[in-house]
């Protein structure tokens, strides 16, 4: 099965700040995904969870290898406040990162 449908494993991420400015996006973007799952059904959410030290939201993201974040991340823009976005390659001992942040107010 594994072999079929080739994934790879993909952080989103809110940041504390972000979150402290709007605290309802964290519905937001589990309902977002939960509907993205029903389109694109070899789209998973492995795990979400707080992550106590930084105070961000993280969800553990299953995708198929031919699908772009980039495309799931335009379309979670129209949904939730504007946000500044980093990713971060994966390494040999973490997967992508995808961090939603607010924007640099002096950007």
């Amino acid at each position: 099965m594994d072999s079929e449908q080739d994934g790879q494993l993909v952080e989103l991420r809110l940041s504390y700040r972000y979150l402290k400015a709007h605290p309802w996006v964290v519905m937001a973007v589990n309902g977002f995904l939960s509907a993205y799952f029903m389109e694109q059904p070899s789209f998973r959410v492995q795990r979400h969870f707080d992550e106590l030290e930084s105070g961000m939201h993280i969800w553990l993201c299953e995708v198929p290898a031919t699908m772009k974040m980039e495309r799931l991340l335009k379309r979670l823009k129209a949904d939730i406040p504007a946000f500044q976005l980093t990713t971060t390659p994966s390494t040999t001992d973490t997967c992508p990162q995808y961090l939603i942040d607010s924007p640099d107010p002096a950007t």
